[in-house]
């Protein structure tokens, strides 16, 4: 019988192969002391095998740096400060002294009571601290205690899907994607070094499975879904054909993309749809544009601050924006303040112990107190607006105040960047994203202050609803076709298109062809996604008629249930295009 898990898709791409179970843990390490005459030299064993592991990270940061780029090499960064805190040396250096243990007992016994000390916190940020620290205790500690250097797997097997508790940066690095097809853990989350490192390889992954390595057998099958976060141990035969066939559709398109890519993005009744790309680092602007990207919906900046202690500066951010804009000189380029707090929180801010940190300290509410971190990032955007059309998006918020505020603190950097005599546009866009229902119950009193709308609704979701996003016992409560959803929506759409603002979408619902459907439908007429999903969605665009789309919403605007909502686009998309295939994708609940 088998066994379906869901997680969080952390990386995008859906395979089937053979479970691979990792065993990346800390080693067993005995009590043993010393004798004091031989203190000094278990001190001085300590230190090799620190500098030992400096090497070795530094060279796996080189390697990274060579195959995906500068950004993701930083993310070791973190690892390498952490073997020179005087918090991490000084504490095992003294339990040696006082107590006489080895350096392995006294390094496992420091490295313990920070791990307690962090943990008392679940914020993601951390946790990914935690990983951090974990992954040099298995480092230093196999060193230590002369075992064989476990982030070492030259020797994995082919086709296989690794399943483990979790990962660490330095062990995805060594991941070869000739041979790992996949990654499916218990713990992490899309945020995570690892995570982001596993995005650069183009290996799926799903996280945050909970029993996943306790519940999977070595070389048992398993199909894992990294863009809805499932995996599925010993799937039965309408499972597996589930995947044929949705495999199948993927490499039809996959083989298409090139042409697609090329082909306009217009219903079959002339109507256009402006499809561009979710980007998390700027290496993926290539991948972007080869997918048929006509710009970038939203450029997240958290890839500056992720797993750093200190502030980006303002030309390496500059350069980061530039890359993207120049990518795109036709087609405009969202850039998404930074989005911290919640699920993100750079080492360098001092994080407040909170018990609801999506509903906390987040986003504009960061910005706006700490003004030397988001100064620089402004002035860093609107250098960039110089090479494109750069727009400035300022993430949840709620108030026409917040609006006034960003547009004070931006008008001060135009104002030193033409003293300096540094060029930029003068005309460029400033506006928010739309995701709370306070933001979009007063869409009429922010449009006079916005330039754009841009609605993310994986957190208008998970707010209208009050259902975690992130918490997956509650998956099945988490729908974006709640008819209180579908509402908001309209509601947006409609003040938009009254001001004669653009609007556009770009979260997960983008690339979900319901989802589009409805979108459209609503006249939301730019949509952002993923990348790897603009080719079938825009083949999906070009197969529909707008006036089809319109009927349908009108439809589901007065539909009671969310299964109501779905029915009427089913209905309204009728025999034009096949909906089995993305049924199994988004769970969707086709009617008979």
């Amino acid at each position: 019988m088998s066994l379906v898990l869901d997680g969080a898709p952390a990386s995008e791409g859906i395979v089937a192969g053979k479970v691979f179970l990792l065993h990346w843990g800390v080693p067993v390490v005995p009590h043993k002391t010393v004798e004091p005459a031989e203190v000094d030299a278990e001190i001085e064993r300590f230190h090799e095998a620190r500098e030992w592991a400096k090497e070795r990270i530094r060279a796996v940061q080189g390697v990274t740096e060579e195959r995906l780029g500068q950004v993701e090499a930083r993310i070791f960064e973190p690892q390498l400060l952490m073997l020179d805190d005087p918090a991490v040396v000084d504490g095992a250096v003294r339990y040696i002294r006082e107590n006489h243990l080895t350096a392995q007992r006294a390094f496992e016994w420091r490295m313990l009571e920070l791990q307690a000390m962090w943990s008392r916190t679940s914020q993601p940020m951390v946790l990914d601290r935690l990983n951090d620290l974990e992954d040099l205790m298995i480092r230093v500690l196999h060193r230590l205690l002369g075992h064989h250097d476990p982030s070492d797997l030259a020797r994995e097997p082919s086709g296989v899907i690794v399943v483990a508790r979790n990962l660490t940066p330095s062990l995805t690095v060594h991941l070869n994607p000739e041979h790992v097809l996949g990654v499916a853990t218990d713990q992490g989350t899309r945020t995570a070094h690892w995570a982001i490192l596993a995005r650069s390889l183009e290996i799926p992954a799903v996280v945050g499975l909970g029993t996943v390595s306790q519940r999977a057998r070595e070389g048992q099958e398993v199909i894992l879904d990294g863009r809805v976060g499932r995996v599925i141990l010993d799937p039965d035969d309408r499972e597996r054909a589930a995947y044929k066939r949705r495999r199948a559709r993927l490499k039809d398109w996959e083989g298409e993309i090139a042409v697609i890519a090329e082909q306009e993005s217009v219903t079959l009744d002339g109507q256009p749809v402006a499809l561009r790309a979710n980007l998390d680092l700027p290496v993926e602007v290539d991948q972007a544009r080869s997918h048929g990207a006509m710009g970038i919906g939203l450029l997240r900046t958290e890839f500056l601050v992720v797993g750093r202690n200190t502030m980006p500066g303002e030309e390496e951010q500059y350069e980061a924006y530039r890359k993207v804009a120049e990518a795109f000189p036709e087609g405009a380029v969202y850039i998404r303040t930074f989005d911290l707090g919640g699920d993100k929180f750079p080492m360098f801010l001092h994080m407040p112990r909170e018990e609801n940190p999506f509903l906390g300290w987040r986003a504009i509410r960061v910005c706006l107190d700490e003004p030397e971190l988001f100064r620089t990032q402004l002035r860093a955007i609107l250098r960039a607006t110089a090479h494109g059309d750069v727009r400035i998006m300022v993430p949840l918020v709620n108030d026409v105040d917040e609006v006034r505020q960003v547009r004070a603190l931006l008008e001060e950097e135009e104002e030193g960047l033409r003293r300096d005599g540094i060029p930029f546009n003068s005309g460029y866009k400033l506006g928010v994203m739309i995701e709370t229902p306070a933001a979009a119950l007063d869409a009429a009193e922010l449009v006079r202050h916005c330039d754009f709308f841009s609605i993310g609704t994986n957190d208008l979701v998970q707010y209208t609803l009050a259902v975690d996003r992130t918490n997956t016992r509650l998956a099945k409560l988490y729908n974006p076709f709640h008819p209180a959803v579908v509402r908001l929506l309209h509601q947006v759409a409609r003040v938009s298109r009254a001001a004669g603002i653009e609007v556009s979408l770009c979260g997960e619902l983008a690339a979900n062809p319901l989802g589009t459907f409805l979108l459209l439908g609503l006249d939301i007429m730019a949509l952002s996604m993923a990348w790897p999903s603009l080719p079938e969605i825009k083949k999906f665009v070009r197969d529909i008629r707008i006036e089809d789309a319109r009927r349908a919403a009108r439809s589901a605007l007065a539909a009671p249930t969310s299964q109501d909502v779905v029915h009427c686009l089913v209905e309204g998309i009728g025999d034009s295009v096949d909906l089995t295939v993305f049924a199994g994708r988004w769970s969707l609940s086709l009617p008979q």
